[in-house]
């Protein structure tokens, strides 16, 4: 069995189709979607690509669940925008997805997806972050692979009790230090790929939509952020 595993879309379709392109010549069989698929200016259009797939499986991120519960506070910001391009019935089938999916792949054993860690969508941990302490973070997590997203910087890193946590990386907003669309490929080995796509073309197809995306976010695309800087900072947000 080879399994895409395709994180941290946030409804950048341009970028999903690119790599949808490899996911097929790649033969894959089953694609997993690890959440926060539905977070960005083509909300409908990637949920609707991927669940019109043979094979696919969904786990929740926490940006799609603001997706589904906007807060008050952001009634007027992106997340409320996605949610009525989404329409009732795209909402449902959100709010139903799990926090993790498990799939036995040949040559791997055991290998669970889930968005941040097993028990929530939310807890931060990078490539930097210490052994003892991402093992207390995943718990007693009985499987043999664990791959997540979240961090939008790919790595792939075994623990001392032998668990090995793999991050896909993000194919919509990558922190890689270059442009393009990351996501894992699982077969036998793990492969952490690269897609390559037309990001100024995407970035104009995005403002065309009338998403409220902030600049930032746009030169996250077009200037992705260096990995090393990423992992820093987001070790700082955790207290490291």
């Amino acid at each position: 069995m080879r399994v895409a595993a395709l994180y941290d879309v946030h409804g950048n379709l341009p970028a999903l189709e690119a790599v949808l392109v490899d996911v097929e010549e790649a033969g894959v069989d089953t694609v997993v979607s690890g959440g926060d698929l539905v977070s960005g200016p083509f909300a409908a259009e990637v949920l609707d690509r991927l669940t019109a797939l043979p094979d696919v499986r969904f786990v929740r991120g926490n940006a799609d669940r603001l997706v589904v519960d906007v807060p008050p506070e952001e009634q007027e910001g992106l997340h409320a925008w996605c949610a009525v391009r989404l329409g009732r019935d795209r909402l449902e089938t959100v709010a139903s997805w799990p926090l993790t999916t498990e799939i036995e792949i040949d040559g791997l054993g055991r290998v669970l997806f889930c968005h941040a860690t097993p028990y929530s969508d939310e807890p931060i941990f990078t490539r930097l972050t210490p052994d003892f302490e991402l093992g207390e973070l995943l718990g007693s997590a009985e499987v043999d692979l664990l791959v997540c997203g979240h961090t939008h910087v790919q790595f792939d890193r075994r623990l001392p009790s032998g668990l090995r946590v793999l991050n896909a990386g993000s194919i919509g907003m990558p922190y890689q230090g270059k442009r393009g669309a990351f996501w894992a490929l699982l077969g036998g080995e793990v492969e952490l790929r690269h897609t390559e796509y037309d990001v100024e073309a995407a970035v104009s197809a995005m403002r065309e939509t009338g998403a409220p995306l902030s600049e930032q976010v746009v030169g996250w695309l077009l200037e992705p952020p260096d990995p090393d800087e990423v992992a820093a900072f987001w070790e700082s947000k955790r207290g490291a």
